[in-house]
Protein backbone atom coordinates (compact mmCIF):
# COMPACT_ATOMS: atom_id res chain seq x y z
CA UNK A 1 0.00 0.00 0.00
CA UNK A 2 1.43 3.68 -0.85
CA UNK A 3 2.14 5.43 1.64
CA UNK A 4 -1.00 8.14 0.80
CA UNK A 5 -3.26 5.13 0.34
CA UNK A 6 -5.87 5.32 2.57
CA UNK A 7 -8.36 2.67 1.22
CA UNK A 8 -7.16 -0.48 -0.94
CA UNK A 9 -9.08 -3.09 -2.68
CA UNK A 10 -7.60 -5.58 -4.53
CA UNK A 11 -9.57 -8.35 -6.19
CA UNK A 12 -12.42 -8.17 -3.85
CA UNK A 13 -15.83 -9.88 -4.18
CA UNK A 14 -18.66 -8.32 -1.75
CA UNK A 15 -21.14 -10.34 -0.92
CA UNK A 16 -24.49 -9.70 1.16
CA UNK A 17 -24.91 -13.20 2.78
CA UNK A 18 -24.78 -15.68 -0.08
CA UNK A 19 -25.64 -13.22 -2.83
CA UNK A 20 -22.94 -11.70 -4.72
CA UNK A 21 -23.32 -7.82 -4.68
CA UNK A 22 -19.81 -6.62 -6.78
CA UNK A 23 -17.11 -8.86 -8.25
CA UNK A 24 -13.52 -8.19 -8.54
CA UNK A 25 -13.49 -4.76 -7.20
CA UNK A 26 -9.88 -3.21 -7.61
CA UNK A 27 -10.26 0.53 -5.83
CA UNK A 28 -7.27 2.73 -4.64
CA UNK A 29 -8.24 5.55 -2.73
CA UNK A 30 -5.58 8.71 -1.27
CA UNK A 31 -5.60 10.50 1.67
CA UNK A 32 -7.54 13.73 1.60
CA UNK A 33 -9.57 12.51 -1.97
CA UNK A 34 -12.92 13.61 -2.65
CA UNK A 35 -15.08 10.75 -4.65
CA UNK A 36 -18.48 9.80 -5.80
CA UNK A 37 -19.72 6.49 -6.47
CA UNK A 38 -22.60 7.00 -8.25
CA UNK A 39 -24.86 4.29 -9.85
CA UNK A 40 -28.85 3.03 -9.46
CA UNK A 41 -30.20 2.64 -6.00
CA UNK A 42 -29.22 -0.81 -5.22
CA UNK A 43 -26.03 -1.14 -7.70
CA UNK A 44 -24.32 -2.06 -4.58
CA UNK A 45 -23.06 1.69 -3.69
CA UNK A 46 -24.31 1.04 -0.33
CA UNK A 47 -22.69 -2.41 0.19
CA UNK A 48 -19.52 -1.10 -0.33
CA UNK A 49 -19.17 1.52 1.78
CA UNK A 50 -21.20 -0.54 4.68
CA UNK A 51 -17.53 -3.17 3.71
CA UNK A 52 -15.35 -0.29 4.48
CA UNK A 53 -16.82 0.82 8.18
CA UNK A 54 -17.28 -3.80 8.57
CA UNK A 55 -20.56 -3.40 8.57
CA UNK A 56 -20.18 -6.28 5.96
CA UNK A 57 -17.24 -8.53 6.80
CA UNK A 58 -14.87 -9.49 3.82
CA UNK A 59 -12.94 -13.25 4.14
CA UNK A 60 -9.82 -14.09 2.80
CA UNK A 61 -11.39 -16.19 0.22
CA UNK A 62 -13.13 -13.34 -1.03
CA UNK A 63 -10.66 -10.78 -1.20
CA UNK A 64 -6.75 -10.54 -2.05
CA UNK A 65 -6.42 -7.28 0.19
CA UNK A 66 -9.13 -4.74 2.13
CA UNK A 67 -7.26 -2.31 3.91
CA UNK A 68 -9.04 1.28 5.43
CA UNK A 69 -7.08 3.67 7.30
CA UNK A 70 -3.99 1.49 7.60
CA UNK A 71 -6.08 -1.47 9.13
CA UNK A 72 -6.47 -5.15 7.37
CA UNK A 73 -10.53 -5.64 7.14
CA UNK A 74 -9.65 -9.33 6.10
CA UNK A 75 -8.06 -10.19 9.27
CA UNK A 76 -9.62 -7.77 11.69
CA UNK A 77 -11.21 -9.28 14.59
CA UNK A 78 -15.13 -8.38 16.07
CA UNK A 79 -13.29 -7.13 18.98
CA UNK A 80 -11.32 -4.03 17.21
CA UNK A 81 -14.34 -2.95 14.98
CA UNK A 82 -14.63 0.07 17.52
CA UNK A 83 -11.10 1.00 16.46
CA UNK A 84 -11.52 1.06 12.80
CA UNK A 85 -14.79 2.89 13.64
CA UNK A 86 -12.93 5.93 15.39
CA UNK A 87 -11.07 6.59 11.89
CA UNK A 88 -14.72 6.73 9.96
CA UNK A 89 -17.07 9.55 10.08
CA UNK A 90 -20.56 8.17 8.79
CA UNK A 91 -23.41 10.23 7.30
CA UNK A 92 -26.58 8.49 6.48
CA UNK A 93 -29.13 9.68 4.28
CA UNK A 94 -31.93 8.99 7.12
CA UNK A 95 -29.74 11.13 9.86
CA UNK A 96 -30.51 8.24 12.73
CA UNK A 97 -31.01 11.26 15.15
CA UNK A 98 -32.26 10.51 18.70
CA UNK A 99 -35.60 11.91 18.52
CA UNK A 100 -35.87 12.04 22.38
CA UNK A 101 -32.99 14.58 23.26
CA UNK A 102 -31.52 17.81 21.86
CA UNK A 103 -28.62 18.31 19.83
CA UNK A 104 -25.83 18.60 22.01
CA UNK A 105 -27.06 15.37 23.97
CA UNK A 106 -26.89 13.45 20.48
CA UNK A 107 -23.34 14.33 20.23
CA UNK A 108 -22.58 14.22 23.84
CA UNK A 109 -23.97 10.50 23.91
CA UNK A 110 -21.31 10.18 21.08
CA UNK A 111 -18.72 11.16 22.98
CA UNK A 112 -19.35 9.26 26.00
CA UNK A 113 -19.61 6.02 23.62
CA UNK A 114 -16.28 6.59 22.34
CA UNK A 115 -14.56 7.15 25.59
CA UNK A 116 -14.62 10.87 25.89
CA UNK A 117 -14.80 11.66 30.57
CA UNK A 118 -13.83 15.05 30.29
CA UNK A 119 -17.04 17.16 30.79
CA UNK A 120 -15.21 20.62 29.61
CA UNK A 121 -13.50 18.83 26.61
CA UNK A 122 -16.54 17.43 25.58
CA UNK A 123 -18.71 20.57 25.61
CA UNK A 124 -15.65 22.61 23.60
CA UNK A 125 -15.63 19.13 21.30
CA UNK A 126 -19.41 20.14 20.36
CA UNK A 127 -19.21 23.54 20.18
CA UNK A 128 -16.20 23.35 17.73
CA UNK A 129 -18.04 20.51 15.50
CA UNK A 130 -21.80 22.45 16.21
CA UNK A 131 -19.81 25.88 14.68
CA UNK A 132 -17.64 24.23 11.77
CA UNK A 133 -21.47 23.26 10.27
CA UNK A 134 -23.05 26.51 11.45
CA UNK A 135 -25.06 25.08 13.73
CA UNK A 136 -23.15 26.57 16.69
CA UNK A 137 -26.90 28.42 18.30
CA UNK A 138 -28.86 25.38 18.06
CA UNK A 139 -27.30 22.92 20.31
CA UNK A 140 -30.47 23.05 22.37
CA UNK A 141 -32.68 22.22 19.87
CA UNK A 142 -34.80 18.96 19.36
CA UNK A 143 -34.16 16.80 16.02
CA UNK A 144 -37.89 17.39 15.52
CA UNK A 145 -37.47 21.59 15.60
CA UNK A 146 -35.03 21.37 12.70
CA UNK A 147 -35.19 21.71 9.35
CA UNK A 148 -34.37 18.19 6.82
CA UNK A 149 -31.16 20.15 6.07
CA UNK A 150 -30.15 21.11 9.73
CA UNK A 151 -30.85 17.86 10.27
CA UNK A 152 -28.20 16.34 8.18
CA UNK A 153 -25.37 19.60 9.43
CA UNK A 154 -26.01 18.13 12.62
CA UNK A 155 -25.05 14.07 11.45
CA UNK A 156 -21.94 15.79 9.50
CA UNK A 157 -21.09 17.50 12.48
CA UNK A 158 -21.53 14.22 14.54
CA UNK A 159 -19.48 12.52 11.64
CA UNK A 160 -16.72 14.83 12.67
CA UNK A 161 -16.84 14.02 16.68
CA UNK A 162 -13.84 12.40 16.51
CA UNK A 163 -11.76 14.01 13.90
CA UNK A 164 -11.68 11.01 11.48
CA UNK A 165 -9.69 10.61 8.44
CA UNK A 166 -12.45 9.51 5.91
CA UNK A 167 -16.17 10.55 5.89
CA UNK A 168 -18.23 8.06 4.28
CA UNK A 169 -21.45 9.56 3.32
CA UNK A 170 -24.28 7.54 1.91
CA UNK A 171 -27.13 9.73 -0.46
CA UNK A 172 -26.49 12.27 2.14
CA UNK A 173 -28.09 15.13 0.09
CA UNK A 174 -30.60 12.55 -1.15
CA UNK A 175 -33.97 13.94 1.17
CA UNK A 176 -32.88 17.45 0.66
CA UNK A 177 -33.30 20.49 -1.64
CA UNK A 178 -31.18 21.49 -4.26
CA UNK A 179 -30.03 24.45 -2.23
CA UNK A 180 -29.63 22.78 1.19
CA UNK A 181 -28.23 19.78 -1.11
CA UNK A 182 -25.29 22.71 -2.40
CA UNK A 183 -24.72 24.20 0.93
CA UNK A 184 -23.54 20.55 2.36
CA UNK A 185 -22.21 19.94 -0.71
CA UNK A 186 -19.27 23.09 0.03
CA UNK A 187 -19.01 21.66 3.82
CA UNK A 188 -17.68 18.12 2.34
CA UNK A 189 -15.48 19.62 -0.24
CA UNK A 190 -14.23 22.21 2.63
CA UNK A 191 -13.60 18.99 4.64
CA UNK A 192 -11.23 17.07 1.59
CA UNK A 193 -9.36 20.35 1.04
CA UNK A 194 -8.40 19.84 4.84
CA UNK A 195 -7.12 16.62 4.09
CA UNK A 196 -9.69 14.12 4.91
CA UNK A 197 -10.89 11.92 2.72
CA UNK A 198 -14.76 11.95 1.67
CA UNK A 199 -16.44 9.30 -0.07
CA UNK A 200 -20.08 10.52 -1.17
CA UNK A 201 -22.84 7.64 -2.71
CA UNK A 202 -25.34 9.42 -4.79
CA UNK A 203 -26.92 9.22 -7.69
CA UNK A 204 -27.72 12.70 -7.91
CA UNK A 205 -26.79 13.51 -11.51
CA UNK A 206 -27.01 17.56 -10.89
CA UNK A 207 -24.50 17.59 -7.94
CA UNK A 208 -22.16 15.09 -10.25
CA UNK A 209 -21.91 17.62 -12.62
CA UNK A 210 -21.93 20.75 -10.83
CA UNK A 211 -18.94 19.42 -8.56
CA UNK A 212 -16.87 17.52 -10.53
CA UNK A 213 -14.67 15.35 -8.70
CA UNK A 214 -13.33 11.57 -9.56
CA UNK A 215 -15.91 9.73 -9.73
CA UNK A 216 -16.52 5.84 -9.81
CA UNK A 217 -19.48 4.00 -11.44
CA UNK A 218 -21.18 1.09 -10.14
CA UNK A 219 -22.62 -0.68 -13.27
CA UNK A 220 -24.10 -4.64 -13.35
CA UNK A 221 -21.95 -5.50 -10.61
CA UNK A 222 -19.11 -3.77 -11.18
CA UNK A 223 -16.78 -0.92 -9.96
CA UNK A 224 -15.92 1.02 -13.23
CA UNK A 225 -13.00 3.87 -13.05
CA UNK A 226 -14.56 7.69 -15.22
CA UNK A 227 -11.83 7.23 -17.17
CA UNK A 228 -12.53 4.17 -18.43
CA UNK A 229 -15.76 5.21 -19.63
CA UNK A 230 -14.53 8.95 -20.99
CA UNK A 231 -17.35 10.33 -19.88
CA UNK A 232 -20.47 9.25 -17.30
CA UNK A 233 -23.72 8.55 -18.62
CA UNK A 234 -25.80 10.48 -16.69
CA UNK A 235 -28.81 8.01 -17.55
CA UNK A 236 -27.23 5.17 -15.66
CA UNK A 237 -27.92 7.33 -12.48
CA UNK A 238 -32.02 7.49 -12.94
CA UNK A 239 -34.05 5.28 -11.38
Amino acid sequence: MALDTIIEFKDADIFQKDNLILKDVNLTINKGEFIYFVGKVGSGKTSLIRTMNAEIPIKAKEAKEVTVAGINLIKLKTKHIPMLRRNLGIVFQDFKLLSDRSVFDNLQFVLKATGWKNKNEINNRIAKVLDRVKLGYKGYKMPHQLSGGEQQRVVIARALLNNPQIILADEPTGNLDPETSEDLMKIFLEMSNNGRTVIMATHDYNIVKKYPARTIQFVNGKVVEESENKEIDFSSLRD
